[in-house]
């Protein structure tokens, strides 16, 4: 379902990507039990119970709000809701898996043949999806060293149990760039319906890449390697460009690839095996007798649907054809939770104070440049996608409204208002006090700045010399020592004019 043209990593063959991803739901408690989720730095093992350790005797109940949270994820991606449902078990064995198996969904999910379209440089890309279903989660296992220095496995239970929804695409990704593009557009839609807060870094949202290569033109997909282990979307586009090139190797060599399962070194750069990748069939599904299937009552799903908020591409529609935003702008400000809030709150704002000069685009340029470059600089790290929110209650979208009133008054500078902005995030002081305090009101009086554009061109010959033979430059450079004499508070554009006015009348500015 790829709307733009893709290029393949080389002439010769044509890049096939699948992926799932697996995402901690939002809920209070564990998929099938009351233990609660708040999992993240308690104490190992502090959060279970018999069900979720899979002790025998034990029955599940399925959590309501799992089941709402993927089926408003399923409408969201206008996907089918399958109108009954069944559980099914996932056999294997491992340490974290305490009944030795897994409570899953196989032949009939909750939603399936959806789609996510998105954005990337080469254009528009729409993906298909094939399903969306509940499960639940493992234990996670611990490797470390005991007391006396030998390596041993500790297992900690409390994420046994917490309700996870993989969703699976088509193979309809042809480059690493739309991979990432589509996982950071499906996390944007998740924390706009509250479905997760996907977080990677914390487990809450894990990416899976299906990587295969064929020659251009073959109609069958080739050999698949399934690629694990990537913490952030940037690791996601460089795991399945290393891969690519990887199995280009191996076919050029002439040897096959095997199916198989390989993780991702973030360090070195490399994926590595992992082991041979299963089947469906080793996993030995067969339907769930202690849960019964699922039907979906249509006055439930329409009530489901009704709650659904205004979703990103809505929101970016919106901005564009409704607000004037450009599409850049409108993608920056949607990408990030706190930006959106500040926006539309500054916005909101500035129509209760009356403050019609200050205008969406306005707006949108102080959102999008100071604000989230000061948001960035608060969380002492580098981020892919800022993570704003908590910087965003730092303002309060009526100061940022008046602020930008001010600018569009003409009674502050542009140098001087990013001044106040700044102090008003660190400390919060009101603007006008700020303003008040620095004494950065703007100079707009004529013969008040008269004075000093006199000044100026009379300590500035050379200057005033390459104006008049025509080096219009030689203009910005004398609006800057104005503006440095009046500590940045100079109406620029009036000084501009009286400029020119003396320049060009051989010293009169008045």
């Amino acid at each position: 379902m790829t709307s733009a043209a893709a290029t393949p990593m080389s002439a010769r063959y044509e890049t096939v990507i699948g992926i799932e991803i697996h995402v901690q739901l939002k809920t209070a408690s564990k998929m099938f039990c009351r233990c609660p989720t708040d999992i993240e730095g308690a104490p190992p093992n502090s959060r279970t119970c018999p069900i979720c350790l899979g002790l025998p005797g034990t029955l599940p109940v399925a959590n309501r709000r799992a089941v709402e949270l993927v089926l408003e994820t399923g409408m969201a991606l206008e996907a089918e809701i399958v109108p009954v449902t069944r559980w099914d078990r996932k056999n294997y064995f491992y340490p974290d898996l305490p009944k030795g198996y897994q409570i899953s969904q196989y032949e009939l999910p909750l939603t399936r043949n959806g789609r996510l379209a998105f954005e990337t440089s080469e254009g528009p890309v729409t993906v298909g999806i094939r399903r969306a279903h509940l499960e639940e989660d493992t234990a996670r296992l611990v490797h470390a060293a005991d007391p006396g220095g030998r390596r041993v496995s500790l297992v900690d239970f409390n994420r046994s149990g917490m309700p996870l929804m993989e969703i699976v695409t088509e193979p309809d990704l042809r480059t690493p760039e739309q991979a990432r593009r589509y996982a950071e557009e499906l996390r944007l839609l998740l924390r706009a319906i509250g479905a997760s807060d996907a977080e990677m870094e914390q487990g809450q949202m894990r990416v899976e890449a299906n990587v295969s290569i064929r020659p251009v033109g073959e109609a069958a997909f080739g050999t698949r390697a399934e690629v694990k282990n990537m913490n952030s979307f940037r690791s996601v586009e460089r795991a399945i460009a290393y891969e690519v090139e990887r199995q280009e190797r191996v076919l050029d060599a002439g040897e096959p690839l095997v199916q198989e399962t390989r993780g991702w070194d973030d360090d070195r750069g490399v994926t590595y095996t992992m082991r041979i990748k299963e089947g469906s069939d080793d996993y030995r599904y067969f339907p769930e007798p202690d849960l019964p299937p699922l039907r979906a009552d249509p006055a439930w799903l329409e009530e489901i649907r009704g709650r659904l908020p205004e979703l990103p591409a809505a929101r970016r529609g919106r901005y564009t054809a409704g607000l004037g935003l450009s599409p850049y702008d409108a993608r920056v400000i949607v990408a990030d939770a706190g930006a959106t809030a500040l926006f539309e709150e500054t916005l909101a704002a500035a129509g209760g104070l009356g403050l019609a000069g200050v205008t969406p685009k306005l707006v949108a340029n102080w959102v999008s440049g100071e604000y989230l470059r000061l948001a960035k600089q608060a969380t002492g790290e580098e981020v892919e996608l800022a993570e704003s929110a908590g910087a965003a209650a730092r303002v309060r979208p009526e100061e940022l409204a008046r602020l930008i009133g001010l600018v569009a008054d003409g009674s502050l500078s542009g140098t001087s208002a990013k001044q106040v902005f700044e102090r008003h995030f660190t400390a919060g002081e009101p603007v006008e006090a700020i303003v008040t305090d620095l004494g950065l009101t703007q100079i707009s009086d004529r013969d008040a700045l008269a004075a000093a554009v006199e000044d100026v061109i009379a300590a500035n010959a050379a200057a005033v010399a390459d104006y008049r033979a025509g080096r219009q430059q030689a203009l910005g450079f004398l609006v800057g020592q104005v503006m440095r004499a009046t500590r940045g508070r100079a109406n620029a554009a009036l000084v501009a004019e009286l400029l020119r006015g003396g320049l060009d009348d051989g010293g009169t500015t008045g």
